[in-house]
């Protein structure tokens, strides 16, 4: 049997099974697809009530398409890897849109580029070796699918750890700017509202969208209050404690951020202490692994070589 005959079977079958499967005698009904045709002339909610721009993106495009098939393979990725309250909160850190829906159809993409990639894989080594090999064949598309839906995840929690180490880095400049701001008589919207048009940056977004908040009519602590319980960061949400406690007791709020600043430049002082110490300790490794022992070899080898010859 030849590996090209192989795949094509492979694929065959696989086409059939997803037919079957997906039939409307064989499919499950779910209850709202049972009660959708009852509920189509209901009236449309208002667009304030909703996003008005439009879910254009490609995991919204690829679930339009196949929702179905992705449906199904969605809440069993749901249910083999589960922490949707870690997604949502990694979600909410990033400051992305999407919902974990989204997200796990994202990785059910991934997973499938993986399977894609551990096809290839399987057909390159089946043509090198003149015959397919079954248990690496399912080996190579298992671990093509648990490295793509494992990679979407790890590079979420990249993502945020990125616009982490961002904000960070924005924080000292930011909270100096609005206690020049405060300190020059503008209010605490005003302040904002000015190093926001002026900043750029994560942790500008972050505070723009408060203030779009505050204006919308909620009040400014609790807008800010919802950001402190979103941020997983600790200067910053001591930072927004400190803004929430300053504006609600009167107590001054130039002094509050000037000791903010102070604080997050000593975090990052000590933090880069203790990234030059890990350093220190890793270019050990190649210099007592690799420059060591070449020189006691160049400095042994003549005289191994005038012992040998003498030897002789």
């Amino acid at each position: 049997m030849s590996p090209s005959g192989a795949a094509l079977g492979l694929l065959f079958a696989a086409g059939v099974l997803l037919a079957v499967g997906f039939t409307p005698w064989v499919r499950r009904i779910r209850l709202d697809q049972r009660i959708a045709p009852y509920l189509r002339d209901a009236p449309r909610p208002s667009r304030l009530l909703v996003g008005t721009q439009p879910d254009s993106t490609a995991s919204a495009a690829v679930r339009r398409l196949l929702r179905p098939v992705l449906a199904d393979v969605v809440r069993v990725v749901d249910r083999l890897t589960g922490g949707r309250s870690s997604v949502r909160r990694r979600l909410a850190a990033l400051g992305a849109t999407g919902t974990v829906e989204d997200f796990r159809v994202e990785q059910v993409v991934w997973g499938a580029l993986g399977l894609a990639c551990g096809m290839t894989v399987t057909a390159v080594t089946a043509t090198v070796f003149g015959q397919l090999d079954v248990a690496s064949a399912s080996a190579w598309c298992l671990g093509g699918v648990l490295a793509g839906v494992l990679g979407r995840d790890w590079w979420l929690s990249r993502q945020v750890q990125r616009r982490h180490q961002a904000m960070l880095a924005e924080f000292p400049v930011i909270a100096e700017l609005l206690a020049l701001a405060v300190t020059a008589g503008e209010g605490p919207t005003g302040a904002i509202e000015r190093v926001t048009r002026l900043a750029g940056g994560e942790l500008a977004r972050d505070l723009s969208a408060t203030l779009a908040r505050a204006r919308a009519g909620e009040p400014l602590v609790q807008a800010m209050e919802k950001l402190r319980d979103t941020t997983a960061l600790e200067p910053l949400a001591r930072f927004l404690d400190g803004v929430i406690v300053a504006i609600e007791r009167g107590t001054p709020l130039a002094d509050v951020l000037r000791a903010q600043a102070a604080d997050v430049r000593a975090a990052g002082t000590r933090a880069l202490l203790e990234s030059g110490g890990r350093r220190e300790i890793a270019m050990m490794v190649p210099v007592v692994f690799l420059i060591l022992p070449v020189t006691v070899l160049f400095a042994l080898y003549p005289g191994l070589v005038s012992i040998t010859q003498l030897t002789q």
